[in-house]
């Protein structure tokens, strides 16, 4: 089949070389001039005058994205030399928290636990008993439990150290809203999943260099299109199901299913521009998209890019508290990744900032304070990137679109209805599923 894309995204470039592999004609649509969606580089340049490729965010990978490996592989990109793997390690810079041994799971986790530098007996107690509990129970809930209901035995310690740390950089929300079911899904496939599942893959190459630009050569070699700068207007049947137009830019041209792998909000507007033309049937089937996926909330991530002469950290990625002792000012960042580890240049760390609020200027300046209070060090700021509508929030009992939109029109993206948030394996098993439904 001949199958449009729209989106050169990761769950965009997914689907187009999963369908170029299934033996379809795939042609993808990019309104930007650059691949890679919401994970993609961009240039900056550091206080001492040298030149840096950072990216839009800084993302953490697991050994459980195991469908985002494979497609590396599959379009040349070696993970072994693309990512830096290592145990699983939420330590601080007073050496306390969480490391787990490179052991096979669960007995991985118990030494971890058993290990934790800073947790007395009973923080280390509830958490066994806790984890013991899950997993007698199928890391099942009830379907509107919240993340700090199905942690409530934790103690404070491993809540402020642990919990909260993981449950916001996964679901991009706090415990308190976020939700249990999917917390669990992913503490399963993670944590007490195969052997490296929980492993850090840390990128030591920039996002566009990771995936997207392999995947968008690789498909064309295949026979496959990527069209940067066109922005695709609406979509419309042709009338012979499951033929649809795509317009766009005074041009138009027929496929035989399209996969809309863009964001919610932009797949939203792209439907809501189609409806105006669709037959009464088909507006019905936009319609009910459309509803579902206007009640996502969103939550935004900000990355602030800082410098410093000498600047350096005792491992690639360190945890951050969520309160400095030193002062009262708010300590927004939960983790910071020392560049320079990650083949990057010498003083550069990357502190992130989930489900982030307030102003990028009054971040900015909360980060530099917590570099000083948490870590003794005095940077300048490169560069703040705030994505506002970076992901959906993650809540208890969310409804999220599914992929039909109707018959030969489909969505791909990490907010589709699916088992994971919304995570870079996520967009990508969402690409993967969207073509396999064609």
């Amino acid at each position: 089949m001949k199958v449009a894309i729209i989106g050169a995204g990761w769950a965009g470039l997914s689907a187009a070389v999963s369908a170029a592999q299934a033996g379809h004609q795939p042609t993808v649509f990019e309104a930007s001039r650059q691949l890679g969606g919401r994970a993609r580089a961009l240039n900056a340049t550091l206080p001492n005058g040298d030149t840096a490729t950072l990216d839009n965010g800084q993302h953490i990978m697991i050994g459980a994205y195991t469908e985002t490996l494979r497609l590396m592989q599959q379009v040349g990109v070696n993970p072994v030399d693309a990512l830096l793997r290592l145990p699983l390690a939420l330590k601080f810079a007073d050496g306390n928290g969480l490391e787990l041994p490179n052991w096979p799971p669960p007995f991985n986790a118990i030494a971890g636990i058993a290990r934790a530098q800073g947790w007395c007996l009973p923080d280390k107690a509830s958490l066994l008993r806790t984890a013991l509990g899950w997993r007698l129970r199928g890391f099942a809930c009830d379907e509107q439990a919240t993340v700090a209901q199905v942690c409530r035995h934790l103690t404070p310690c491993v809540m402020q150290e642990l919990i909260e740390p993981l449950c916001v950089s996964a679901l991009n929300i706090p415990a308190e809203r976020a939700s249990g079911r999917v917390f669990l899904r992913v503490m399963r496939d993670s944590l007490f999943g195969g052997r490296g599942s929980s492993d850090l893959l840390l990128p030591r190459v920039d996002l566009t260099t990771l995936f997207p630009q392999a995947a968008a050569r690789w498909v064309e070699s295949q026979g496959g299109e990527v069209r940067l700068g066109v922005r695709v207007d609406r979509v419309q049947s042709t009338g012979n199901h499951p033929g649809w137009t795509l317009v766009a830019a005074q041009t138009s041209e027929t496929f035989d299913a399209v996969v809309v792998a863009v964001s919610p909000s932009s797949a939203a507007a792209l439907l809501s521009e189609s409806l105006q033309a669709a037959a009464a049937s088909l507006a019905d089937q936009f319609t009910v998209w459309l509803q579902t996926a206007n009640t996502l909330c969103h939550e935004a991530i900000t990355t602030v890019y800082a410098w410093g002469l000498n600047a350096a950290l005792p491992r690639p990625l360190l945890a951050l508290r969520s309160t400095d002792q030193r002062d009262a000012q708010s300590a927004p960042a939960q983790f910071v990744f020392d560049r320079a580890q990650l083949g990057g240049p010498a003083g550069l760390l990357a502190f992130v900032v989930s489900a982030s609020t307030g102003e990028r200027e009054e971040l900015q300046a909360q980060v530099m304070a917590q570099a000083k209070n948490q870590l003794g060090l005095t940077l300048q700021a490169v560069q703040t990137i705030v994505e506002k509508r970076a992901t959906f929030a993650c809540t208890p009992g969310l409804r999220r679109p599914p992929m039909a939109i109707a018959p030969g029109l489909l969505a791909a993206g990490d907010y589709v209805d699916g088992p994971y948030p919304a995570t870079l394996e996520g967009a990508v098993r969402s690409g993967l599923a969207a073509v396999c439904a064609l």
